[in-house]
């Protein structure tokens, strides 16, 4: 009897370690998805092919710049406090430069009050912001007609101070953009501040204005036909270029280096992702078993898509440099069965043995009990 329970012992032992070891890094979507229905399925699964992909590159060629965007036009500069003139009155220097030559510089400047109001000879104080040059200079010319015969008179900004863009995020220089009397574009305004490339996710630019956050893929809309060129920017525009610090892409399973890769663009490719981390380990991995998990961080609200890519097929290279990742995707290369196999026999090696030794144990006990 002793033997017997020995020996269900040990059959125990092997067939748990069985159970446990012998799938390896072998991903079973069984459990996840409900046998009940469709509906109550924790996650969905897709076949990565050239019909999936053609679909997605549809969805991505609609994207659309919102139309609020494209519809502003530049106006011309309107002048603000801390705004910095130099009026000039032709033929009569003591008015463009009391007492000096006319030299157009900070120093010869007339700076426009807190208040808006500018202080000029003869005209006294006048109500400078919000105004044009243009306007300006017709309200000057009036005012010293009255004391100047036809009175030549040009008005022209040096120094912007009054308006302004605010960049933020992952440019290499956030802070200010000063508007002037130029017409900004987004381009121009990015080429500005500069991106950095390490830490920039590309496919997440804000651009706020009164209080309204519209949401662009700047990598997208520059690699492709777009109308990003035709935004134009406005005094109080914000601008803030998302962090990849906290949008990841997890690589795990039969692969040489597992790790987290920080999410740069929209043009981030399986292929890509596969390739920084060395690619699935030719003597490990399944050909078969290369999986795209998307949707684990909102399991309680929503289905996890589960995307899977056969890399024996001829065009798996082909979709998977077209396949698109998103921030949180994980990527998954499952093992080859033979690597199953091998690891199963590597844990079942000492339960043998153990096995073996309690039975060579029991015989040497019942022969000296003999």
């Amino acid at each position: 009897m002793k033997r017997l329970s020995l020996v269900a012992l040990g059959a125990t032992t092997l067939l748990l370690q069985a159970c446990m070891l012998s799938p390896g890094m072998h991903m079973d979507t069984n459990p996840m998805i409900s046998e009940d229905s469709a509906e109550n399925s924790m996650v969905e699964m897709v076949q990565i092919t050239p019909k999936l992909i053609a679909q997605d590159n549809s969805v991505a060629t609609r994207m659309a710049i919102p139309q609020p965007l494209l519809e502003y036009s530049p106006e011309n500069y309107r002048i603000g406090p801390n705004d910095s003139l130099f009026i000039t009155v032709w033929d009569h220097p003591e008015l463009t430069i009391p007492g000096g030559t006319q030299q157009t510089n900070a120093i010869n400047a007339r700076q426009v009050r807190d208040d808006g109001t500018l202080f000029y000879p003869f005209i006294g104080n006048v109500q400078v912001a919000g105004l044009t040059l243009e306007e300006l200079r017709e309200i000057i010319t009036s005012r010293l007609a009255r004391f100047i015969e036809k009175p030549q008179v040009d008005v022209n900004v040096i120094e912007y101070n009054s308006q302004k863009i605010i960049v933020s995020g992952a440019f290499n220089t956030p802070g200010f953009i000063p508007v002037n009397a130029q017409p900004l574009t987004l381009l121009q305004a990015v080429g500005q501040a500069g991106i950095d490339p390490l830490r920039a996710d590309l496919s997440n630019l804000t651009l706020t204005r009164d209080g309204v956050s519209y949401n662009l893929d700047y990598d997208r809309l520059t690699s492709t036909s777009s109308d990003i060129g035709k935004i134009y920017l406005r005094a109080g525009d914000s601008l803030h270029l998302g962090l990849n610090d906290a949008r990841k892409v997890f690589v795990m399973g039969e692969v040489r280096t597992p790790r987290a890769l920080p999410y740069r663009s929209s043009r981030m490719t399986l292929s890509e992702v596969l390739g920084t981390v060395g690619g699935p380990s030719p003597e490990t991995s399944s050909g078969r078993e290369v999986y795209v998990i998307r949707g684990v961080d909102n399991l309680e609200t929503d289905k996890a898509t589960v995307f899977q890519l056969n890399v024996r097929s001829p065009s798996a290279f082909i979709l998977a440099d077209q396949f698109e990742m998103q921030p949180q995707d994980v990527v998954f290369v499952g093992a080859a069965g033979i690597t199953r196999w091998n690891r199963f026999i590597s844990q079942l090696f000492p339960s043998a043995n153990l096995f073996r030794t309690s039975l060579l144990v029991e015989d040497d006990v019942r022969d000296r009990n003999n």
